[in-house]
């Protein structure tokens, strides 16, 4: 097996060069995109996450490596159908890392980093964890466990980031309507970014849109509801370690401060973001559902 090249590293470059065109464009059409110290935090994160990257992927390895060498189903060997293969486990298995991402605050904990910014643009796809690569990777660990080689699996993880790159545009109203069927577009992860209740944990693809519309997660952009992005709550800092942490921070408080019960305090990690024990608080679900019911009730059906 040979051994893959880091291609994320040799696409900083294109990832500058990206930006600096999106920014050109963004000038022209006058979409006011950008704002400065949002960027330069979204820039920040992104180099804190390549330089963790180092060890945590070192982990990764070691870990994909540890089961591919005991434990492995079968041998895949390198070929074109094992990496056409590779493509489809991969991206089904993004899908699931991210909806769990949002449906667990465990993992949103790391993830809500990459949702942290009111502003959509190239420079929110670097806005990543410093955290979630030390764990987020037992999504794929059934992949070594089938017969996939570790080499490949990083390099089919590395390319589905890279194209995630590209989608982080305002710059870009609309796909063919062919490509918008199948793919993951600007127009769709707009609404992933979205913190309008119709939008809230939609569109969780990573290459492919087909999982959400098939496990029934699909919302598509809609001309009479502007996506407003970041959170339902927003953390309100440029401060990338604040970023990093602080729903770290906040998930600790909620899980072993006050007085609760063992039951509650584990169920701080594992339920939806916004869930609360007394019953105060409220999910995804039920913010989209009251939304829509006041929807319906404005604008009753003829």
């Amino acid at each position: 097996m040979p051994e893959f090249p880091n291609i994320i590293l040799f696409a900083i470059p294109f990832f500058i060069l990206a930006m600096l065109v999106e920014l050109f464009f963004t000038i022209k059409l006058n979409l006011k995109t950008y704002e400065p110290k949002d960027a330069f935090s979204s820039i920040s994160m992104g180099i804190g996450n390549v330089l963790l990257g180092f060890l945590s992927k070192a982990i990764v390895l070691a870990s994909f490596f540890y089961i591919y060498e005991h434990f492995r189903l079968a041998t895949i060997p390198l070929a074109w159908w094992s990496f056409v293969l590779l493509f489809f486990a991969d991206d089904i298995s993004y899908y699931w890392f991210h909806r769990i991402s949002h449906e667990c605050r465990l993992f949103w904990a790391s993830h809500v980093v990459h949702h942290s910014s009111q502003h959509y643009n190239l420079s929110t796809a670097l806005r990543q964890t410093w955290s979630g690569g030390f764990y987020s990777f037992i999504f794929w660990l059934w992949l070594p466990l089938i017969g996939f080689h570790p080499g490949m699996i990083m390099l089919q993880m590395s390319i589905s980031l890279l194209y995630q790159f590209w989608i982080h545009t305002e710059t870009i109203h609309k796909m063919p309507k062919w490509f918008e069927a199948v793919m993951n577009t600007p127009s769709h992860h707009r609404v992933h970014h979205g913190s309008n209740p119709l939008y809230l944990d939609r569109n969780h693809a990573g290459i492919l849109i087909i999982w959400d519309k098939l496990f029934g997660t699909f919302q598509p952009e809609l001309e009479d509801e502007k996506v407003i992005y970041g959170l339902v709550k927003n953390i309100n800092t440029y401060n990338p370690v604040k970023i990093a942490f602080i729903e770290w921070v906040n998930m600790f408080k909620d899980a072993f401060t006050g007085k609760k019960s063992l039951k509650d305090r584990v169920l701080y990690l594992t339920k939806p973001p916004g869930w609360k024990h007394d019953g105060t608080g409220k999910i995804s679900d039920e913010l989209r559902e009251e939304w829509l019911t006041s929807k319906n009730l404005n604008h009753p059906k003829d």
